[in-house]
């Protein structure tokens, strides 16, 4: 049986007269725990209001799979009370990490607690309002870190091409320079006369255009090398496949080839297919080169996409482009919408830049497009549009999804309250972006939603935000 004096220790129930102490003593349920025992997991229903009168219990929430602490209780302490008044699930895991003795009353019995003490239902509010704020702080940073998580892989993804290209261009294409560099002087020693020299040059020359421009198409190389192929095979070439198709890619002709090793098919030494060979071999080099160069401009460009994507080295209000924020942020997304997802664009180029919370939008039209390739899964289309009037920018973001279950449209942006399953989703998100728009930017959100056919419409006033309330 819990005693009085375990109650005395919790200021709460310092506020109660003896005979509310005393029924409150024959009422309690005595539960006792054993290191690591779960008293209640994360998504299910609350167990009533508990008092913890020895012991520590652990406080941990799933996100993105892992379980992650986020507290503690220890004794003397009480819990429980945002489930009794609110009738959620609750959204943590309570494990005991030493051996605990707890009582349990119903939530009938503290609802009348709750009501019969001022003083006890205030002191009972000033907790809630404590634990709410602590849970949602640490919440929200996880959603924070977690779609920097997300934008991360994102990121990795789309720079693991073009750093490999680069790899592979500074690891070929030194031994290609160096035996480019030993055929010259095979050139050189046997004295080969200016005139030939410039005809080779000059199919050099035309072939670096070519390739540098990229003047012949996927099909036509393709054709090309397979006749190359055949008469590199005919002439005697060694590993013929390796030279034909950068031979190909610049767009060299047989009969030109044909001219000019005309005085060399004759020749006892490796002057017979030399020529050939460097002029593979040069094509092949500026073709790593290119290569390289189109990394090094792709790496540049993403890292000027997140630049502008977090507004570094800006204010907190700047002037922001609605258009390029969307298009930065579809561009770190690049590698989800690349499988099935067709972005379509109704972009009106009068939509003028307003001074805004620059990176704090971007985690708006995150959240927003994050939800809709959610809400796709597989194939569908994301549609947006922006238009403006005299005073407002309207910015429709449309998914052919599944679509929001009409019983539950009315708590979408509630806090805490998801769809997702349990370590998924957070419940912040949508109710984030509510803050973001309407309190920082004193914009509005809305949405509508039909299977096929989900649609968030942001609002925000063109007029600079000079007050905004706290986020």
């Amino acid at each position: 049986m819990l005693c009085i004096n375990d109650l005395l220790k919790l200021k709460l129930f310092q506020h109660l007269p003896q005979h509310r102490l005393d029924w409150v003593c024959e009422r309690a349920s005595l539960l006792e725990l054993e290191a690591g025992e779960i008293l209640v997991s994360e998504g299910d229903v609350g167990r009533g209001f508990c008092i913890l009168s020895s012991g520590r219990m652990g406080i941990t929430r799933r996100s993105e799979g892992v379980e992650m602490p986020i507290g503690q209780h220890e004794a003397p302490e009480f819990f429980g009370e945002v489930q009794v008044l609110t009738d959620e699930v609750v959204p943590v895991t309570l494990r005991a990490l030493t051996p605990c003795r707890l009582h349990l009353l119903s939530p009938e019995d503290f609802l009348e607690l709750l009501h019969e003490c001022r003083d006890f239902e205030r002191t009972v509010f000033r907790v809630v309002q404590r634990r709410l704020e602590g849970l949602t702080s640490f919440i929200r940073q996880r959603e924070k870190m977690a779609a920097l998580g997300t934008l991360s892989a994102g990121l990795a993804h789309e720079l693991n091409n073009p750093a490999a290209a680069v790899v592979r261009t500074l690891q070929n294409v030194t031994p290609a320079l160096l035996e480019l560099q030993r055929m010259n002087m095979v050139a050189g020693r046997n004295q080969i006369d200016e005139e030939h020299t410039q005809e080779w040059l000059k199919v050099r020359d035309a072939g670096y255009d070519a390739i540098l421009n990229s003047r012949i198409d996927i099909n036509t190389i393709a054709e090309r090398e397979e006749e190359i192929l055949e008469w590199l095979e005919d002439y005697g070439v060694e590993q013929p496949w390796k030279l034909a198709e950068p031979l190909a890619a610049s767009g060299v002709e047989i009969s030109t080839l044909n001219k000019l090793i005309s005085r060399w098919r004759q020749h006892p030494t490796e002057l017979r297919d030399m020529g050939i060979r460097w002029l593979a071999l040069s094509f092949d080099v500026m073709s790593m080169i290119n290569s390289g160069l189109k990394g090094t401009e792709r790496i540049s460009e993403l890292v000027q996409v997140m630049k502008s994507y977090s507004h570094m080295d800006e204010g907190a209000v700047q002037q922001v482009d609605i258009h390029q924020g969307l298009e930065d942020t579809l561009r770190l997304y690049a590698h989800k919408l690349k499988h099935g997802i067709q972005i379509r664009r109704n972009y009106n180029c009068e939509v003028p830049k307003i001074m805004a919370y620059g990176s704090e939008l971007n985690q708006v039209w995150t959240n927003l497009i994050e939800n809709a390739i959610d809400a796709i899964t597989d194939k569908g289309v994301i549609e947006i549009t922006t238009n403006c009037t005299n005073e407002k920018i309207k910015i429709e973001i449309t998914d052919s999804g599944s679509g929001i279950p009409q019983e539950i449209q009315s708590r979408i942006f509630e806090p805490f309250f998801t769809t997702k399953s349990i370590g998924q989703g957070s419940g912040l998100g949508l109710e984030m972006i509510r803050r973001i728009i309407e309190n920082r930017h004193r914009g509005s959100i809305t949405f509508t939603s039909k299977p096929g056919e989900t649609r968030f419409t942001v609002c925000l006033p063109i007029s600079t935000p000079t007050t905004s309330a706290p986020f």
